[in-house]
């Protein structure tokens, strides 16, 4: 980049800084969001300030801003803000009023999404799990209980904000917030109470006093001065409008890709696609654009929800590690500048529609003194076509939009990709091949006769692990009274795996996927005549995150039963089970990788065929900057820390369509990491090899414009 274009930006920055020192009045009208008098077509980016780390923060928005976004966008996530009630954590990873002071710092504005219920591909929907056992409480509809929760941990985000100053009211970069999330999805299953519910949380939200709108995205019937939302891939196309000529069109979900799931693969969305949906928004009077997601990042820990992968967004225009996904960033940045280098015209231009021929149209916004702009619109997915525009021609290729700022040349189409693409290159640093270098200890199957916790009928898995851990023992003890000598056990589990084991000895695991409710293990088992012990090790990945009535969802297991024939059966279904929550290495903090009371870790022994075994070694920091991942290709399915930090759940032998695993290389910031001696552990809940993991570096190819070399501005 040239001297002087540095220099223009830095003053650029500068400016915008200046801006939110003075206070700012924020509204609109049915064209645009109105910052201090001025119309705005703004283009946003939704980076979750907890999937990635704060030494990341200041890249990550800054190449956003160098992308042309001017909003960076985020949900609030209360079960980490409030893990306990009353109890609040603002720190590191968490520490939203340093996120969005690091916005400001940068010049930018900020959409907060206080929800307080996000989905976001988040366990439980955001919601802390506590909230479950507040008597009388159903969530999300007319409710007291849940109504008084939901309006103090509210208050207490927008009372934050306030008291930082963060509100362009105030002069802070906030200028939109958001109450509630896609509420319309559900809201029928709540009958008459639903409505009722809409109405209060706008008027709860708006009661706040913020100084800047509240958004309700896809709620139709969002409350004035509420402003409901458009989410989805298509909303040039999709979205009805905003319920009053009075309120903008914003785009608060352009997804850039999708999430995956285990056994999923990757979606992989164009350059060209995003960049036509979003033309065709503006096109079509929208005048904010938000792309869910410009980062993803990471679901560090337990945070993902069901069956979802610990990489969150890949394919985003930053991918997981906040490096460029060309053509994407490029292509995108290009068609910002090109929006706003007409966006006058846009907003106080009048909008004009015409046919250009069967599949073809156009839309110009002209102003009285002369100025226009046009977008000419080729909807056929095949051919391009000529079209006579203006006693021109204009050859537009398939599925595309020209933007002609003067109405006269074109400057971009949205098919038209002139960014070089780039590729990830993978850099292996270590490995991790010999038996010395590993350590191992492993886990235990609770008795029987040591349990304390026993119930007669099977204990829903979520309300007895209290989201503490992804594990419950189900153990039970019984005589065999049965005539064959190998019957077939039977689980039906409503959890996401389970592992049985007969006598102490491991005989089989299955596991059901993200689109199925229940699944089924069915085993053949050895019995000693006589007493035997059956412990089934029924495993959560993730917890639900969507619907209605999520504090009824059921998990776990269903019934067990032993069976010789159509005729002779055993049901253990309602017998006496004991139950043991997690693990003995969550509970003696294996995780950690100290030796400790109760752990001893020692030589690896036997890989093949162990179960529930922890596995320790230590590593030094790779040199340089790049991002530091795992390759955890030869594992099977569990989680790992790195100096006690979770780097999330892995699960390699959950394979997609074409045979492979839908991820094996696992981020490592580099804040979690010393210059050496940094410890890896993991957790192996069967069929892993350890002496295949490598560490790795990663990198990208020829990134355009020589990005890598631009320096970015830190925290002020």
């Amino acid at each position: 980049m040239e001297k002087w274009v540095v220099i223009v930006m830095v003053l650029v920055s500068w400016k915008i800084r200046e801006s939110f020192c003075a206070n700012s009045e924020v509204t609109y009208d049915g064209r645009s969001l109105i910052i201090d008098g001025e119309r705005k077509i703004l283009f946003a980016g939704s980076i979750h300030y907890p999937r990635s780390t704060p030494q990341m923060w200041p890249n990550l928005i800054a190449k956003a801003k160098e992308g042309g976004v001017d909003v960076i966008q985020t949900y609030v996530f209360w079960n980490l803000h409030e893990p306990q009630p009353g109890k609040y954590d603002f720190s590191g990873r968490n520490d939203l009023v340093g996120f969005i002071k690091e916005v400001k710092a940068q010049g930018m504005y900020v959409c907060l999404r206080i929800g307080p219920f996000i989905e976001s591909e988040w366990t439980y929907g955001g919601f802390p799990f506590w909230l479950h056992d507040i008597p009388g409480i159903v969530y999300r509809t007319d409710n007291e209980p849940f109504k008084f929760y939901m309006q103090n941990f509210t208050t207490k985000i927008v009372n934050m904000m306030k008291a930082e100053g963060l509100y362009a009211s105030e002069g802070g970069p906030i200028i939109l917030s958001q109450i509630e999330n896609e509420y319309q999805n559900i809201e029928r299953a709540f009958g008459e109470a639903g409505s009722p519910y809409v109405q209060w949380a706008a008027k709860m939200a708006v009661g706040l006093n913020t100084g800047v709108p509240w958004i309700m995205c896809k709620q139709t019937d969002a409350p004035d001065p509420v402003i409901n939302t458009c989410n989805g891939m298509k909303c040039g196309e999709t979205f009805t409008g905003p319920n009053s000529p009075n309120k903008p069109a914003l785009w608060t979900e352009n997804w850039t890709s999708f999430y995956q799931v285990y056994g999923g693969q990757p979606y992989l969305r164009s350059a060209e696609d995003l960049a036509f949906h979003v033309t065709l928004f503006i096109a079509r009077n929208g005048s904010y654009v938000n792309y869910y997601m410009y980062h993803g990042g990471t679901n560090f820990g337990r945070t993902s929800s069901a069956y979802v992968i610990t990489a969150y967004y890949d394919q985003a225009p930053l991918d997981e590690y906040g490096l460029l996904r060309q053509p994407k960033w490029g292509h995108l940045k290009q068609l910002h500048t090109v929006i706003k280098s007409c966006s006058t015209t846009l907003l106080q231009g009048v909008q004009r529609n015409f046919s250009l021929g069967q599949l073809q149209e156009g839309y110009v916004f002209e102003e009285e003194k002369g100025e226009c702009v046009a977008f000419l619109i080729n909807n056929d997915r095949e051919k391009k076509v000529t079209v006579q525009f203006r006693n021109r021609s204009y050859e537009l290729l398939p599925k595309s939009i020209s933007i002609l700022p003067d109405c006269q040349n074109v400057t971009f189409n949205t098919a038209n990709v002139n960014t070089t693409s780039n590729k990830r290159i993978i850099s292996p640093k270590q490995n991790f091949s010999s038996v010395d270098v590993w350590k191992q200890f492993q886990d235990v199957i609770p008795s029987f006769e040591n349990i304390s916790l026993k119930s007669n009928s099977f204990l829903e898995q979520m309300n007895t692990t209290k989201d503490e851990t992804d594990y419950l023992w189900y153990i039970h003890r019984f005589e065999n009274n049965l005539s064959c000598s190998k019957p077939t056990l039977n689980v039906q589990s409503a959890a996401h795996v389970a592992h049985a084991f007969v006598n102490n000895t491991y005989i089989g695991g299955a596991h059901g996927n993200h689109d199925v409710k229940n699944f089924t293990l069915e085993l053949p088992v050895t019995l000693h005549e006589g007493t035997n012990n059956l412990s089934i090790l029924s495993v959560m990945v993730g917890l639900p995150d969507s619907g209605a009535f999520l504090e009824r969802r059921f998990a776990g297991l269903i019934s067990v039963q032993l069976h010789c024939s159509e005729k002779e059966s055993l049901n253990l279904t309602n017998s006496l089970w004991g139950y043991k929550v997690g693990l003995l290495g969550e509970q003696l903090q294996a995780y950690k990788g100290q030796n400790s009371s109760g752990i001893e870790w020692s030589q690896l022994g036997n890989i093949e065929e162990q179960t529930l075994i922890w596995y320790k070694t230590a590593f030094d920091t790779p040199e340089g900057d790049d991002p530091v991942v795992l390759d955890l290709g030869s594992m099977g399915k569990g989680e790992a820390w790195v100096n006690g930090q979770s780097i999330g759940r892995y699960w390699i032998l959950f394979h997609d369509s074409k045979g492979n695993p839908s991820q094996s290389l696992y981020h490592v910031p580099r804040s979690f990491l010393k210059d050496s001696g940094n410890v890896l552990v993991l957790v192996e809940e069967g069929g892993g090899n350890p002496l295949g993991i490598s560490l790795d570096t990663v990198s990208v190819t020829d990134l355009n414009q020589n990005f890598s070399k631009l320096s970015f501005p830190s925290s002020s």
